[in-house]
């Protein structure tokens, strides 16, 4: 894939096996999930159930997978479709639902509330699972919800998905308003709490609006860079400026269609187009204009994304090789494959 030395590959290998790899993105409780019998991916095809502790041939991640592309760290985002009638109630049947699996594995992974607790899991050789929510609309407009998923498990939340919710506007609904006062009062909540805000999907306004309120850095959790690709997803230069001004972390996504003008969902001829050297010149731009200290990766695998060379959880180490051969310091590499989102996780996960 690159053209390495035997030197550089055993120096990629050294550097991620001492790397804590955090991946701040994924939708895998999605194809986890008990009910229904199928689920559907992010191109709308039914996806056959799956187990944690199982490898499989279906989806992106799971434990076995995940240990083989050494990752110590996920963020687990649980998305609640709007047209759940009773949304905060199925977003406590996907943490029952996680919260069972990671029962089952208990050998492998444990869920980590706080910076000490992810630092102890990876020490002790297992997966640190960090519970987010993915959208606002399990609050039901109530801040009582959010205190409440906050008591649950949760320790961040993506504002919006693509549709408006009660927070504000997502990306794919952008009318040019700002967050509503629920919205605001949500991110002040959250800063209280100890919750990360996550402002991928959110739309411009909003945006600026978490900028100006949130006294606590910020992550984008899995978004990537306007410059190189347009679609209304990705951050523009001076919205990744502004949230490295914070301290903040953009987490680069593996969805091709964030990466590269003219790629669709689901389309294998167009998927194609897309390689890691293409994810990479995401990377190099996000650097370029903030340094190494405020990237990271969101993949957003089983959440319709990847692409091949990136199509799964294992294939982490060819990022590692990938940042060698664009010519990233180890000390860089590590802070891009983690170190920079345990810097936000310790200031604000207590």
């Amino acid at each position: 894939m690159f053209d390495l030395t035997k030197d550089q590959i055993e120096r990629a290998k050294s550097i991620h096996h001492s790397s804590l790899v955090v991946d701040t993105h994924n939708d895998t409780i999605l194809h986890v999930i008990t009910s229904p019998p199928f689920v559907t991916s992010g191109n709308g095809a039914p996806v056959p159930r799956r187990s944690l502790g199982e490898k499989s041939e279906h989806g992106q991640i799971d434990i076995p997978r995940t240990q083989m592309g050494g990752v110590d760290c996920l963020l687990f985002a649980m998305y609640v479709s709007p047209l759940y009638s009773s949304r905060l109630l199925r977003l406590v049947q996907m943490l029952d639902t996680f919260n069972i699996e990671v029962e089952n594995n208990l050998d492998t992974i444990s869920i980590a509330t706080s910076y000490d607790e992810i630092s102890k899991t990876v020490k002790n050789g297992k997966i640190a699972a960090v519970i987010t929510v993915e959208g606002g609309e399990p609050l039901e407009g109530k801040i009582e919800s959010l205190r409440t998923i906050y008591r649950l498990g949760a320790r961040s939340l993506t504002l919006t998905h693509f549709p408006r919710n009660d927070l504000g506007d997502g990306s794919g609904a952008d009318s040019g308003s700002h967050l509503t006062d629920f919205g605001k009062e949500v991110v002040v909540e959250m800063n209280k709490l100890g919750m990360i805000v996550d402002i991928s999907h959110l739309n411009p306004m909003g945006f600026w609006d978490v900028m100006d309120i949130s006294k606590d850095p910020v992550l984008a959790t899995h978004s990537n860079c306007k410059a190189l690709c347009s679609h209304h997803r990705n951050l523009d230069d001076d919205q990744i400026k502004a949230m490295a001004e914070k301290g903040g972390v953009i987490n680069l996504s593996f969805c091709a269609g964030f990466i590269k003008d003219g790629v669709g969902f689901g389309n294998p001829e167009t998927l194609k187009k897309v390689t890691i050297l293409d994810w990479l010149d995401h990377l190099d731009h996000a650097v370029e204009l903030v340094g190494t200290k405020h990237v990271g990766i969101g993949s957003d695998l089983d959440g319709g994304c990847g692409f091949p060379g990136l199509d799964d959880i294992t294939k982490f180490p060819d990022l590692t090789q990938g940042m060698v051969y664009r010519g990233y310091s180890d000390q860089d590499i590590g802070k891009i494959l983690g170190g920079n989102n345990m810097r936000v996780f310790k200031k604000i996960l207590t």
